[in-house]
């Protein structure tokens, strides 16, 4: 199984196979419009500017899951992030993440990754307090644990790596290595 055996819903509803993006070096992302990663949009933009002719996508799914930080319907969210950010990479429609009614993609996701932490940073730290108050297992489990988790899919449809909302520095480098 790889990422090109799902679907998952555009923004208008209609059904979307990943397939679609066979042989392209992929970014899967659950992103909050009311988050303190939000500025991060700017950083996914550039880097979706800077290789997306060379055969490189984001995908972003928004989801309300972690404080409440991306209310709104898909059309609001679609808004807000293509005028405040400028955002021009594929947007989804909201899903969860975690749990019951997670989408079948997340749940793949998540199964086949491992949390490898938030970082001695200070925002790392704080995360990581405010993650254990909902999850007291967290560092044992590969559920997403807060907004703007990463997921790098090779060309091969396989995941190659994972990034926590705090680990942008290696992002670029592990982008430039699948593609």
């Amino acid at each position: 199984m790889n990422i090109y055996d799902f679907k998952v819903k555009a923004q208008d509803g209609s059904e979307i196979s990943l397939a679609d993006y066979k042989g392209k070096v992929l970014l899967v992302v659950n992103t909050a419009t009311g988050c303190g990663f939000t500025p991060q949009y700017n950083e996914l933009q550039e880097i979706y500017d800077e290789f997306k002719d060379k055969g490189f996508e984001i995908l972003d799914f928004p989801c309300n899951q972690f404080g409440s930080q991306a209310p709104g319907n898909d059309e609001e969210i679609h808004s807000f992030c293509t005028i405040r950010y400028g955002i021009t990479f594929p947007q989804f429609s909201k899903v969860d993440v975690n749990g019951e009614n997670a989408t079948p993609l997340f749940k793949w996701l998540t199964r086949n990754t491992k949390f490898e932490g938030f970082g001695m940073s200070p925002m790392g730290m704080m995360l990581s307090g405010v993650v254990k108050k909902t999850d007291k297992d967290y560092k044992n489990n590969g559920n997403v644990k807060w907004n703007f988790t990463k997921f790098l899919i090779d060309r091969n449809g396989d995941i190659f790596a994972r990034f926590e909302p705090t680990d942008m520095k290696r992002l670029k480098a592990k982008i430039e290595e699948c593609l």
